[in-house]
């Protein structure tokens, strides 16, 4: 007799969704297909040569400590390296208030973890980034999405009053993921004035932040108010993805609890990884690395948006980001982009549904693109197959 899972998973299983973007890109993944839909970023941004002679470097004189575990908090030179970073961007910081995470996504689970119970209400944008959703629902929150900073203070206020206070506002101010947006300095003032006032926590989910094309660098929130604000940052989009290595920037009690919660988790994050990076970082490539990446990305995006000034039909929108790796799209009203991608999919080009991004199961109308990833040559070809199911799909109503 087969084993019925069903009657012995918990409830926190139960409430787990899959992710839209990792069922999508099996689709996507087929060479014949010009995907728009994962995060990618481009392997020309990774720095091959620089990493070959810094591990050889590790191996010859850190091995003994590279190769071993390591302690829970993460490498010590890495966490000051960080602080020090950090410090000259405003922060009142040191390594203690620094814990390394396997990837930021990492940080959002274990930040998930020590602060939600089954029933919580957590508040976020309208759309937001998949990963934390999935991390929210997984513990059983309900997120409740706002789609403009100025109902922030009503959307708490009114859940209060139901005896649902938020546990915490959950935000993404730079280039945001999905849409691209950024948050001024006026509705970051915002957000903090709220979050003082019901006594909340903020996340600042910062991992495009130094990926800036143009435009003023806004203050960071954590700048603005260390003692209520959590802060998340990675090497994924700045240095590569295969490292996994992002961190958690908090008050040492908030960083207490996280360490004792990885320690159930993984231990340490890679060991050998942290030591890489710390002296990559020493050598002065993390600036000059990024000052490429930076350049490279804005060419993309302004290839992309002169893509789709070219061949969208009329009726369709799209941000302009001042930074990152998306821009969003959003149709006319009463489009579902779900029929949209099944139509494009015959014309060989993936995108990811923006309705996985809205909480509420909203955003039917919309769909994210990735522009870090494909070829100039790929892009506009990508952005041509596109437009065709895009009109396919207006002209057929």
């Amino acid at each position: 007799m087969a084993l019925d899972i069903q009657n012995i998973l918990s409830d926190n299983a139960k409430s787990m969704r899959r992710s839209a973007i990792r069922d999508l890109l099996s689709v996507a993944n087929r060479p014949e297909v010009i995907s728009f839909a994962g995060g990618f970023p481009n392997p020309a941004t990774f720095p091959v040569e620089d990493l070959k002679v810094i591990m050889q470097e590790v191996l010859e004189e850190e091995s003994t400590s590279a190769l071993q575990y390591g302690p829970t908090e993460g490498n010590g030179k890495l966490r000051e390296i960080l602080a020090e970073r950090y410090r000259a961007q405003g922060l009142e910081i040191t390594k203690d208030n620094i814990l390394i995470t396997t990837s930021s996504q990492q940080a959002i689970d274990l930040t998930s973890r020590i602060f939600i119970s089954p029933g919580d209400t957590i508040v976020c944008g309208l759309p937001s980034y998949l990963g934390a959703l999935q991390s929210f629902w997984s513990y059983q929150a309900n997120p409740i999405g706002i789609t403009k900073d100025e109902e922030l203070e009503i959307v708490v206020k009114a859940l209060i009053a139901t005896g649902k206070k938020p546990k915490f506002i959950y935000t993404i101010p730079d280039f945001q993921n999905p849409s691209g947006v950024t948050m001024n300095v006026e509705k970051r003032k915002m957000v903090l004035d709220v979050a003082e006032k019901y006594d909340l926590l903020v996340i600042e989910d910062s991992p495009y932040r130094e990926i800036r094309f143009e435009g003023e660098h806004q203050p960071l929130l954590y700048s603005m108010n260390n003692q209520r604000v959590m802060l998340f940052g990675t090497l994924s989009k700045t240095v590569l993805p295969g490292f996994r290595i992002g961190w958690v920037i908090a008050p040492e009690e908030i960083i207490d609890r996280l360490v004792v919660a990885k320690q159930s988790s993984d231990l340490c994050a890679p060991v050998f990884d942290q030591a890489v990076v710390a002296r990559y970082f020493q050598k002065g490539l993390f600036d000059k690395n990024l000052s490429k990446t930076i350049d490279l990305y804005r060419n993309k995006r302004n290839h992309m948006i002169s893509c789709f000034e070219k061949y969208m039909p009329k009726g369709v929108e799209w941000t302009n980001p001042e930074g990152g790796l998306f821009l969003f799209v959003t149709l006319p009203e009463g489009y579902d982009t779900r029929e949209l991608f099944d139509v494009a999919i015959k014309e060989n080009v993936a995108f990811v549904i923006g309705e996985a991004f809205h909480c509420d199961g909203s955003g039917k109308n919309t769909l994210r693109i990735n522009f870090s990833f494909m070829d100039q040559e790929r892009t506009e070809e990508g952005v041509k197959r596109l437009a065709k199911a895009i009109d396919e799909m207006l002209n057929k109503s």
